[in-house]
């Protein structure tokens, strides 16, 4: 076998065990840093269905209930539920892959009542009231799911329409009937803000970014190896070669050989000069035998 051919062999397994080992340490943290990307986008998508939560609740409220054509009209653009969730299905157009939900244990609008994984998210958040996010995941049909939560707190505004079905609006008891969204209290917690994406989402960021690595590595071993090679072809392989070229000349009494170019002074260059002198000496000996 050849001493190329053995290097690169050697090479290759010890550069393969290490990219496995890289392979391995970098898809856990591309997974791992995917998802604390996901759950910052959600975090953020959140916080804008907060601001329009507040917005609708000390701008645009205060003008429509005023308003002497609305005085006795209720408008769901005037409640915040319904102005952060009409933003949030327009956001879904550039972002289709998150999902999201204002869910209520006792809403007006039986759309927004919270199932039973978003029931065990309420409760967290009733049972510690200082805790002001939830991160999960849950099983779902198309896969696995990862969520993020915020708690909603009734306000002094809120009570308006959700204490006594006779302080609510009556446009809005004619539309939702006074069975759902009231005794509510002030600063109760009620319900969340719920954010979801499915896991594939991280996965394939995750995915695409770890071949992104593993093709840069595998890119950058092979010019390594190529570069390697050549200096070792050019530095080791060739000038051995050329040894080994005329100690069979000499060895079959061919005895005319010129000596071989000395470059440098490392161990190579010295290994030709001590080459050159043994040929010298080789010669003269079996000159005089003959």
């Amino acid at each position: 076998m050849k001493l190329l051919l053995k290097f690169n062999l050697i090479v290759i397994a010890v550069v393969a065990i290490g990219l496995a080992i890289v392979s391995w340490v970098a898809h856990s943290f591309l997974v791992d840093n995917a998802r604390a990307q996901v759950l910052q986008q959600a975090e953020l998508m959140i916080q804008s269905a907060s601001s329009t939560r507040d917005y609708t609740t000390e701008e645009l409220t205060p003008i429509i209930v005023t308003a002497p054509a609305m005085e006795h009209t209720f408008l769901p653009q005037a409640i915040p539920f319904y102005g952060a969730t009409v933003t949030f299905a327009r956001l879904r157009q550039k972002f289709p892959e998150y999902m999201y939900k204002e869910a209520t244990l006792n809403p007006t609008n039986l759309q927004d009542r919270a199932v039973d994984w978003e029931t065990d998210v309420i409760d967290a958040f009733r049972n510690k009231p200082d805790l002001k996010e939830f991160v999960g995941e849950r099983e779902t049909p198309t896969g696995p799911s990862l969520y993020l939560a915020h708690p909603i707190k009734t306000e002094s505004s809120c009570l308006e329409c959700h204490s006594q079905p006779s302080a609510a609006p009556k446009t809005m008891v004619d539309k939702y009937g006074s069975t759902n969204g009231f005794g509510w209290k002030l600063n109760e917690i009620v319900g969340a803000q719920i954010v979801s994406v499915p896991m594939a989402l991280p996965i394939q960021i995750a995915s695409r970014a770890f071949n992104t690595l593993m093709w840069s590595l595998v890119t950058t071993f092979a010019a390594i190896m190529l570069t390697i090679d050549l200096v070792l072809y050019y530095l080791i392989i060739l000038p051995l070669h050329k040894l080994s070229i005329v100690a069979d000349r000499v060895s079959l009494g061919q005895l005319d050989q010129a000596e071989l170019p000395v470059r440098g002074k490392d161990e190579v260059a010295q290994l030709t000069a001590s080459f050159n002198r043994l040929v010298v000496t080789v010669v003269k000996a079996l000159r005089m035998l003959g």
